[in-house]
């Protein structure tokens, strides 16, 4: 086994390197016309696939994504590679979309869980590994992946599945840079990977009924691999996830409401229309600022105080000179200046403030 693995890893050290100083030997024109080509051609498949896993239903600028998962509802590596394309669509400049709720095709299930064949599989081709090495093979895949001929090089060694996780986390993670806003209307159980999805979604909101949420993976004899180790911490704190996923127990809406596990729980008839509300709620609020806000929070509050706030500073400066603040931030002192008060200490301007998502302003001669 050990002679394996050095084997293993010496051919994909060797590779990599022999891909890395041809590539770097090409022509620069030459170079960038190949990516140009590769960037076009992957945009008229990803125009000329029909979406089979999410279906899209548009509600104004709000979309709802029915996840169909097949008869057990399961999460595979086609529904992973469809949610990046969608990401890849919302991330277009100019796109009206402004929240996304995701909800099951299922009746019981949002996602039951992760394909375990999918995971089973991928597992097989992997050879035993070290901890360190394991730690080595997962920053090669995520320093690889985006590069096509890195990509097809590594497809049949321990970096293939590395890349394809690394994928996943990047989408999530891209949900969590976003502007738009993501909801998950749970309209029955998540676990797993389903429950990990959830966890990547700005809002949880669950039906009511005989359902469960939660990380069983360590009774197949694994851990949580779509976040779980993380999110599910900052969601109900460090102890009481870690013994939630060292049980593998999953909890009901109930319980899942009582420990910041989910936002809400709803009667399922009205899952839907409340997850609409709380999209339309939300979306009405400045979409720079709405995105400044979630990286902020959901990538300075890992970091140290200090490095928090300086990410903090940094979104801040990004989004003060906007047309947006400005027009806003001037707007409240023309008001303040006019009425001589606070228009945020102001009962009614505030309440109507909230419901339009910004400080009314004078239009047209009218005030809002």
């Amino acid at each position: 086994m050990k002679i394996f693995k050095s084997a293993v890893l010496s051919a994909v050290t060797m590779s990599l390197a022999a891909c890395t100083s041809y590539s770097q030997s090409l022509n620069t024109s030459h170079s960038k016309a190949n990516v140009s080509q590769i960037k076009k051609g992957s945009e008229m498949i990803n125009n000329e696939i029909e979406r089979k896993r999410i279906r899209l239903e548009n509600h104004g600028n709000v979309l709802i994504a029915h996840l169909d998962g097949g008869p057990y509802q399961l999460m595979g590596l086609d529904m992973a590679e469809e949610l990046s394309e969608l990401l890849d669509d919302l991330e277009k400049k100019h796109t009206p979309v402004e929240a996304v709720i995701f909800t099951g095709d299922h009746p019981d299930y949002f996602i039951a869980h992760a394909d375990v064949r999918w995971l089973q599989e991928g597992g097989a081709t992997i050879p035993k590994l070290g901890l360190k090495t394991s730690s080595m093979v997962a920053r090669t895949a995520k320093s690889i992946r985006g590069v096509p001929v890195l990509e097809q090089l590594a497809e049949f060694t321990p970096l293939d599945g590395g890349m394809q996780l690394d994928k996943l986390h990047e989408t999530f993670l891209r949900m969590n840079r976003s502007g738009v806003i993501f909801i998950a209307a749970l309209n029955g159980s998540a676990m797993g990977l389903g429950s990990e999805f959830a966890q990547a979604c700005d809002i949880r909101i669950m039906a009511d009924g005989n359902y469960v949420i939660g990380q069983p993976e360590i009774l197949l004899g694994i851990n949580p691999g779509g976040g779980g180790t993380q999110r599910l911490t900052r969601l109900v704190g460090t102890h009481r996830a870690l013994m939630m996923m060292l049980e593998g127990k999953p909890v009901s809406p109930k319980v899942a409401l009582e420990i910041g596990y989910v936002d809400e729980v709803v009667p399922k008839d009205q899952l839907i229309d409340k997850a609409l509300e709380r999209a339309i709620y939300l979306s009405k609020r400045p979409k720079t600022a709405r995105a400044a806000i979630k990286r902020a929070a959901y990538f300075g509050s890992s970091e140290t105080l200090e490095e928090g706030l300086h990410r903090e500073r940094t979104e801040f400066i990004h989004t003060a000179p906007t047309e947006t603040a400005q027009k806003l931030m001037k707007g409240y002192l023309d008001q303040t200046d006019q009425h001589k008060k606070l228009p945020f200490y102001d009962t009614e301007v505030f309440q109507e403030t909230l419901k339009t998502g910004s400080l009314p302003l004078a239009s047209e001669g009218n005030k809002k």
